[in-house]
């Protein structure tokens, strides 16, 4: 069946009632819910949301219901709404519904904060606090326990994996602030992991990481001493020759793509064999910058059987190239589906997202989601039903 899904919050569902909301989703020809099963942080402006407008989901929480016995030293917390009611398996009670739960891995600042051995570990020694590290074995273990308690527990059909690799240096963390500059260059620099685990793991791959977080020290501290702000074109050229002529550099990031495949074929050997797995492999625009999360789109294609790439981007034009590129990268590794904005700042109006839809179905790729009922505005809901229609030739 292709799927034509609604990415979706607990919170958003039980405010308007999931028998409601379900209803809705229908109207606008969707036919899966992909519903958060866990999730990071945010502040979000909700166009429709009743009584207040602006919510702030609780830090890094789970929305299943799970045992902390069914995990090892990194246990989840639950979501404080699972007292009331299970959104999901109301979710899942649905007729003739196809449910994913969304599951936000390794972007989780509350998990990190309460066990910071876990997390990614720059040259200098900081802790991110919102970037769990792939390679560290407690967290590996929490991301695979929580995707096959949920797939055991509820009869969910999908499983749509974000961030299962290492985070960037920026990525919206709580009043992010600096009185430098910011680059490509200099933000890459620093959110290299050099922690215990993957000094030794890279290290066993044949990258020297001593000489190499040497270098990055070296390299970050006189940039900050200096009387230099880098312009974006040049950074980016800087970070590339880096990438070229740096052979420990290059060897890390390569590392770093095989402990997150490998990370997403444990996940798919632990969950049920009949769950559709896809990963969403990066918050990179456009979407081959996913390299640098540790994300190898083919590779994560053929431990997963697909991805769900976000076409994040504010015209057809430029959703139709980054589609091509991605084609061409998972070759027949897998399956590719897509996830759409529709809305500020992608897809403005309903003649967008009509033909972003008809761009993707023309380029082979029938299974799409929209990105998120409850931050778009009501009228978005007719775009994508418009959008449906049209494509079939019903409008």
């Amino acid at each position: 069946m292709t799927q034509r899904a609604i990415y979706t919050y607990a919170w958003d569902l039980a405010e308007d009632g999931v028998d409601d909301a379900v209803e809705r989703f229908r109207a606008s020809g969707l036919n899966t819910v992909a519903m958060a099963g866990s999730y990071h942080a945010g502040k979000f402006l909700r166009p429709h949301g009743r009584p207040g407008k602006v919510y702030f989901p609780e830090d890094g929480t789970i929305y299943f219901k799970a045992s902390d016995s069914d995990f090892g030293e990194i246990k989840p917390v639950a979501n404080s709404l699972l007292a009331e009611r299970d959104v999901l398996r109301e979710l899942c009670d649905q007729p003739e519904l196809t449910v994913n739960a969304w599951m936000v891995l390794m972007h989780n600042s509350r998990l990190g904060a309460d066990y910071p051995q876990a997390t990614v570990m720059n040259a200098f020694g900081d802790r991110f606090v919102y970037s769990l590290c792939p390679a560290n074995p407690a967290a590996r273990e929490y991301a695979i326990k929580l995707c096959s308690t949920i797939t055991r527990d509820y009869p969910i059909k999908g499983l749509r994996l974000e961030t299962p690799g290492f985070l960037p240096f920026q990525h919206g963390y709580h009043h992010e602030f600096a009185l430098v500059r910011q680059n490509r260059w200099l933000d890459d620099l620093l959110g290299l992991c050099f922690c215990e685990h993957c000094m030794a793991g890279a290290s066993a791959a044949g990258v020297d990481m001593e000489g190499l977080r040497a270098r990055v020290v070296d390299a970050v501290e006189t940039y900050l001493d200096a009387e230099v702000d880098y312009p974006d074109d040049m950074a980016d050229a800087f970070w590339l020759a880096d990438m070229v002529l740096d052979r420990d550099l290059a060897g890390l990031v390569r590392w770093r793509c095989d402990v997150v495949t490998s990370l997403v074929n444990d996940i798919r050997a632990a969950v049920r064999d009949d769950v559709d797995i896809a990963v969403i492999p990066s918050v990179a625009r456009p979407t081959s910058g996913a390299w640098y999360e540790g994300s190898d789109l083919a590779a994560l294609a053929r431990a997963a059987g697909g991805v769900e790439v976000c076409f994040y981007e504010p015209s057809v034009d430029r959703i139709v190239s980054d589609m091509h590129d991605v084609k061409r990268r998972v070759g027949d590794a897998g399956r590719i589906s897509a996830i759409l904005r529709p809305g500020h700042p992608d897809l403005t109006d309903r003649g967008m997202v009509a033909a972003a839809v008809a761009a993707l179905s023309d380029g082979g790729i029938d299974d799409i989601g929209f990105y998120n009922y409850g931050h778009v505005r009501k009228p978005a809901m007719d775009w994508i039903a418009n959008a449906f229609r049209s494509l079939e030739g019903t409008s």
